[in-house]
Order: structure tokens, then C-alpha cells, then sequence
């Protein structure tokens, strides 16, 4: 048994069943033992591998889309270039890359800011960044103030959910606890309507008394708080948001956590601390919490549609002049897989936040 899956079954002894949302906080992120705490869990040597780490264009054209918000909010200096979650730090690299090339009076008026708490992964991005004068962060709200351009690639599907179920008429808040033979761990369902109910999206909230019993309904006050800290600092001091992440739009109910080791699903409860876990993003109560706070939402596009409308097929086409046989499949294969329906082309989407009153951000000109 792990160190991690040891202290869960201890709080559990002592405390009782726990919610979902509390098991995911423990086994992702306790701060000595939880999964990104211990390791570096990307690429192909980990469990799974993100956009970024697909392909350089990624996030080229996230850093090119910040070049543009930049010039259209007036070219303020400083500016504070956010990223939640780096990863490896290779999303950052390629993003100000692209910017030092396409735009360099931006690269010299930025200041970047990493919101990272795993000491591992912290210190990868420090050897992806080394020659980048970053501050790294626990917490969004240590972010200097002033304009703000922000990035999210698949962050918010990481945050904990609570999972309510219908049940005899009423919600029920899924528990985590020790089955009867005290040496694995089950889902049970709490005695009474859990306080969690008060999270429910405003079209779920309308519509939970008709659902029928075994609906499940995930919320993530997690998700709703940073939306919130985006929109009012956006709404105060200017700037724009990037939100990239697998999940629906509208809400809609629905069972959707899992966990990912080796590049395979795996039992949730099996091993915790030991694979990644995630839920699908409810984009809408993000960009409703974003708007409440006086921000302006836009989207969210499928990632493909996105993608192309801010030129992945040319730059495609620039990275394949001169290549060997084999990097030029490559580089077809990787565009086909960031962009393709199949692929991740339409289950990862892509939302943006910029100041009320503002036109649509590049890639959402024809959105909501």
C-alpha cells in the first residue's frame, strides 16, 4: 500500500466516508504525497500526454492568440503572461517563442507567472524555462496586479467535483469510505441532501427535480471560484483568459470522472496517488461565473475549429518545407490529432474571457 493510499484509509477510519471532491484533493494534490506532488506524469513515459506535448504549433498559436489580445488591449506594459498548471513548462516555451519572434515589444513588457504547486513539476519547468525570468506561484490571487493574459490547458478538469445522485426523489452526495472488509475502498452515498446542491448550474439546478433517480451531477465550486477570480480581475484591470479542456457545453448531468495510468482508464478507487484524475469541465457555469463577475465569455469552439481558424494547417504546411520523410509524418500526424473530431478535435474545447464590451477574441468570431 502507498504512503498516500495509507493516509486516506486513516482519515477515512477516523473521519468517516469522504466526499469525491475531497478524495481527488488528497490523491492529486496532498502536498507531500499526492500524485503531482511525487512525479512527472507526462508524455509517453507517463500516463498521458497533453496538446502541448503533441506538438510545438500548440502552443505557437496560444502564444501568437496572446500577441493579438495584447495589441488589442493597447499594448500595456507590463503585462502578466499566466499560465495555471505549466506541466513540463513546454506549452510556455513554445508560446513565447512564437511571441519573441512575431511580436518582440510584447516578450519585452511581459512578465510571466506560473501557478504551480508540485515541486516536481516545478522543477521541470524551470529546466524548460531557464532562460526565462519566471515566478512561480501556489495561488492565483499571489499574481502581481495589472493587465493579465491567462492560460489554462487542461487544468480545470483536474479540480475536485462533487457527484450528487438522485435518489428516491432527493440528492444524495457520493461518498468515498471503507467496505466491510476494511482493506479496500467503495462509493456510498451520504444520508442527507448534501450542502453541495448549492453549486448546481442554474440550467441543472431548473431542471433536477425531473431527472430521474440514478442521475448523477457533477459540481465544482473549485472551477467557479477561478472563474469568478478571472472575470473580476479582468473586469478591474484588463485582459483576457484561454480556457482549453475536455468536458461539455452546455451542463449537462452525468457520471464522468475517471482515471488515467499508463496511458489506460483504470478503476478510480484502485491505487490512489497513483494515476491522474479528471472530470469533464462544465463550460457553461464557468463562463456564467466569468460573466457574473463583469467579464465578457466567448465560446466555447471545439478545439479544432480554433485551432484552424488561428492557422495550424499554414503553420503545418511552413514546418513541413524541408522536412525528412519521417518528421514530415509526424507533423501531419500531430495536427490530425489536435484537430480531428476522432481525435481531440472536438471533446477538448476552448473558451475565452476578455473585458465586457470588447469584440470576439481571434478564433471566436462567430461564437456565442
Amino acid at each position: 500500500m502507498s504512503a498516500l493510499a495509507a493516509h486516506l484509509y486513516a482519515l477515512i477510519r477516523n473521519e468517516g466516508p469522504i466526499t469525491v471532491a475531497r478524495y481527488m484533493a488528497e490523491a492529486l494534490g496532498h502536498p507531500q504525497l499526492g500524485y503531482y506532488a511525487t512525479r512527472d506524469p507526462f508524455g509517453r513515459g507517463g500516463d498521458f500526454i497533453t496538446a502541448p506535448e503533441i506538438s510545438q504549433m500548440f502552443g505557437e498559436l496560444i502564444g501568437l492568440w496572446c500577441a493579438e489580445m495584447w495589441r488589442r488591449l493597447g499594448r500595456p506594459r507590463p503585462i502578466r503572461l499566466v499560465e495555471f498548471g505549466p506541466g513540463r513548462g513546454t506549452l510556455m516555451a513554445d508560446a513565447l517563442r512564437a511571441i519573441g519572434q512575431a511580436m518582440p515589444e510584447l516578450r519585452t513588457a511581459l512578465a510571466v507567472h506560473l501557478i504551480e504547486t508540485s515541486p516536481a513539476l516545478r522543477a521541470r519547468q524551470t529546466g524548460s524555462l531557464r532562460q526565462v525570468e519566471a515566478q512561480w506561484h501556489d495561488r492565483w490571487d499571489e499574481v502581481p496586479e495589472g493587465p493579465v493574459l491567462a492560460i489554462a490547458n487542461e487544468f480545470v478538469d483536474a479540480l475536485p467535483v462533487h457527484q450528487l445522485v438522485r435518489q428516491g426523489g432527493q440528492w444524495r452526495e457520493r461518498l468515498v469510505g471503507l467496505a466491510a472488509d476494511g482493506a479496500t475502498l467503495r462509493f456510498e452515498l451520504s444520508a442527507d441532501a448534501p450542502a453541495a446542491t448549492a453549486f448546481l448550474p442554474a440550467p441543472l439546478a431548473a431542471a433536477a427535480g425531473a431527472l430521474p433517480d440514478g442521475s448523477v451531477v457533477e459540481v465544482r465550486p473549485a472551477a467557479l471560484e477561478m472563474a469568478r477570480a478571472l472575470g473580476t480581475r479582468i473586469a478591474a484591470e484588463d485582459g483576457a483568459a484561454l480556457i482549453v479542456d475536455y468536458g461539455h457545453a452546455p451542463s449537462a448531468p452525468g457520471d464522468t470522472l475517471q482515471a488515467v495510468r499508463g496511458h489506460r482508464f483504470v478503476d478510480v478507487l484502485a491505487d490512489p496517488g497513483e494515476a491522474d484524475l479528471t472530470a469533464h469541465v462544465d463550460f457553461q457555469a464557468f463562463a456564467e461565473a466569468a460573466r457574473a463577475s463583469g467579464a465578457a465569455a466567448w465560446g466555447p469552439v471545439a478545439q479544432g475549429r480554433f485551432l484552424r481558424a488561428l492557422g495550424i494547417e499554414t503553420r503545418a504546411a511552413t514546418l513541413l518545407k524541408g522536412a525528412r520523410p519521417e518528421q514530415a509524418k509526424a507533423i501531419e500526424q500531430a495536427m490530425r490529432r489536435l484537430i480531428e473530431p476522432p481525435e481531440m478535435g472536438s471533446l477538448f474545447k476552448v473558451l475565452a474571457l476578455s473585458r465586457a464590451a470588447s469584440p470576439p477574441p481571434p478564433g471566436f468570431e462567430s461564437a456565442p
